[in-house]
């Protein structure tokens, strides 16, 4: 699970009232490789979704439909929902984004918690 690869988060287990989703939804690896090893039992994500409504203006990049993303529709990827979660949460795909659409959602990470 690369920087860029798309996986998909099992989050079926939730915690009542915690905001969580309380299903599988899909993510986009951003952690550095140099940073995390192989080893290193987290990921850090952010998640998808086609639901226009959580997007925030410069805080989510669009994610159009190609066969390398394997998605059926326009989707968001929420860099304002950056979180770390366990390996034993995360089924690997063969989808990925972009180089520039993974550039472009650890930009706005960043931009996110400038000081």
């Amino acid at each position: 699970m690369m920087p860029g690869s798309i996986v998909v988060v099992d989050w079926r287990d939730a915690m009542p009232d915690s905001g969580e989703p309380s299903k599988q939804r899909p993510a986009v690896v951003i952690g550095r490789g140099d940073l995390f090893h192989a080893d290193f039992s987290h990921l850090l994500v952010v998640p998808l979704t086609s639901d226009s409504a959580l997007r925030v203006a410069d805080a989510a990049v669009v994610i159009s439909p190609t066969k390398e993303n394997y998605c059926a529709k326009e989707c968001y990827a929420l860099s304002w929902s950056v979180q770390t979660v366990p390996k034993l949460r995360v089924h690997a795909t063969e989808a990925r984004v972009t180089s520039e659409q993974l550039d472009a959602i650890r930009d706005q990470v960043a931009r996110l918690v400038e000081r």
